[in-house]
């Protein structure tokens, strides 16, 4: 027996098709690993319930305590410098040669320098950039390395700069070699060995230990309504880092891939349910049921990427889209539902959920409120406006409710709005993108079909210009109405202005194009007549599908 599927049929497992799909890829989307449920600041109230510990795990330092002992700890320090015993021959030899230019060949002016150069560089010179850095660092020392590997500690006040060492070549030189530009011979031999150094710090910092102590399984760590503390922060912050190291080296436990497909499917389905209620329209039309389940998708996709991929702020990606494209083509009822469906599944994978929810349903109102009908470029620079300064101010009262304090606002949000509320001036392009993938039409198009000024009305009013008439005056009347009843009026207006544009063809045929005199039906047989009025429509339909003709065209 052969299975017969019929077109209807094909479209339900379509739509089957892609509610499975929707909600796969959704599930793709949410992170792997468990998150630590809870926020927490200090200073403010635990508003969860009583928490204690469910394993041992021990207490990490606060940042300030591990630098104090960190500073402790590199007071004796050393860093390691390489000397470099060559450079004293080379530069002596130099100087040598310069003095028997001068003096003849004086030994006691050579002996002199000799014994100078020697304790010098053995000592070691160090430029003067490194030596303010020891002095800014408080170093008391520095380790020698000498060729042989060997090392010893200078003392900082020991140690040369090219400076230091020439006074104390002149200080007891006699008044001929005072004149020498010794400052030419007295070079750098003390470098710094920065591979050396790091290794030793890192040999003497690893013994610094991180924690302070164990919490042990089953013990209190702070309950509903207490403040938290300083102390009880950091209980909070070691009990995250342990959860999330535990939860984060197994893969997701079976009971929690289970709790999401629960929470994604029930959400899509009120969706798609409420569509099928309300909008059965758009039910029965795969297209449109394809491209709203897209954008959804795509709004959870660039959440989970920026979430899981980046360190930005989720408030940088423009939420307000999906309402606003949405309400563009159909309607500010399945925009809004939409939007807090997506928004409540987004949730589950944010910070601070709450606070998200608040958020982004007072934007979403916003966005349907304030583009009732976009009609114009403006409309969409207004919205985001008004998007950007709801966030702010939602935000701020939500922060001053509980800091309680504005210098302890985090202003930084404010910023990641702005850059939010910006990407939604490409809405413009993404409507019109839209527009040609899934055969859509928005307000923005029909206001520039309803242009008198366009050559198809051009032509249309000279060609037929009683018929051009009639038709203005039927979208104004049917514009009215559809305005009493609440309908789309700019779909009316378009669509009465397109209605008899096949008299073109034909234009003297028909009555109102006619001047007086004879009608050419009278004429023909009735049938051949009662064709020509009724193939209008037919011809309308096919001057509408072509390009529309120039005014310049016979």
């Amino acid at each position: 027996m052969k299975l017969k599927i019929t077109q209807s049929g094909l479209q339900t497992i379509a739509k089957i098709g892609l509610f499975l799909c929707v909600i796969g890829l959704i599930i793709q989307f949410f992170p792997t690993e468990n998150k630590f449920k809870y926020q927490f600041e200090i200073g403010k109230p635990w508003s969860y319930e009583l928490i204690t510990a469910s394993f041992d795990f021990p207490v990490i330092k606060s940042d300030q305590q591990i630098a104090k002992e960190k500073e402790e700890i590199l007071k004796n320090y050393t860093p390691f410098f390489k000397l470099d015993t060559l450079t004293e021959k080379i530069q002596f030899d130099k100087l040598v040669a310069e003095c028997q230019k001068r003096t003849g060949g004086n030994t006691q002016y050579i002996e002199y320098l000799k014994t100078k150069f020697k304790h010098i560089y053995s000592t070691g010179i160090i430029s003067v950039e490194e030596f303010n850095k020891l002095q800014d660092e408080r170093r008391t020392g520095i380790s020698c390395i000498m060729p042989n590997r060997v090392s010893h500690t200078i003392s900082i006040d020991d140690i040369y700069t090219p400076k230091t060492a020439y006074e104390e070549i002149v200080r007891n030189a006699p008044e001929t070699l005072k004149s020498y530009d010794l400052n030419l011979y007295l070079v750098e031999n003390l470098k710094y060995d920065s591979a050396t150094s790091v290794l030793s710090k890192t040999d003497v910092l690893k013994n610094l230990s991180l924690t302070s102590g164990m919490v042990q399984s089953g013990e209190r760590i702070i309950d509903r309504g207490e403040i938290v503390t300083p102390e009880s922060y950091l209980l909070l912050k070691s009990l995250k880092i342990e959860y999330e190291k535990r939860k984060g080296s197994i893969q997701q436990s079976s009971i929690v891939i289970i709790g999401e497909i629960i929470i994604i499917l029930s959400m899509i389905s009120l969706f798609y349910l409420y569509i099928y209620l309300f909008r059965p329209r758009l039910f029965n039309n795969f297209s449109n049921l394809l491209f709203i389940s897209l954008l959804i998708i795509m709004i959870i996709g660039m959440s989970s990427f920026t979430i899981q991929l980046t360190s930005f702020s989720v408030y940088i990606v423009p939420f307000a889209l999906l309402p606003i494209i949405i309400r563009v083509f159909f309607d500010s009822r399945t925009a809004l539902f939409a939007h807090i469906i997506t928004m409540l599944i987004i949730s589950f994978i944010v910070d601070n959920s709450f606070q998200f929810i608040l958020l982004q349903i007072t934007i979403g109102m916003v966005a349907v409120s304030s583009l009732k009908d976009m009609t114009q470029r403006s409309q969409l620079a207004q919205t985001a406006l008004y998007i950007f300064l709801s966030y702010t101010f939602i935000y701020l009262a939500f922060e001053f409710i509980s800091e309680g304090e504005i210098q302890r606002i985090h202003w930084e949000p404010i910023l990641s709005f702005g850059i939010s509320s910006f990407f939604l001036l490409f809405a413009y392009l993404l409507i019109y993108i839209f527009e040609k993938i899934f055969g859509l039409i928005s307000s923005i198009t029909l206001v520039e079909l309803t242009n008198v000024n366009s050559d198809l009305m051009m032509r249309f009013a000279e060609l037929a210009p009683g018929t051009f008439q009639h038709t203005l005056q039927v979208s104004n009347l049917a514009t009215e109405a559809a305005k009493k009843i609440n309908a789309n009026s700019l779909l009316v207006r378009t669509g009465a202005l397109y209605h008899d544009i096949g008299k073109m063809k034909h234009p003297g045929l028909f009555t109102e194009n006619q001047m007086g005199g004879k009608n050419p039906l009278s004429e023909m047989e009735y049938e051949e007549a009662a064709r020509v009025v009724i193939n209008h429509v037919a011809d309308g339909i096919e001057i509408a599908k072509k390009k529309p003709p120039s005014r310049t065209d016979n």
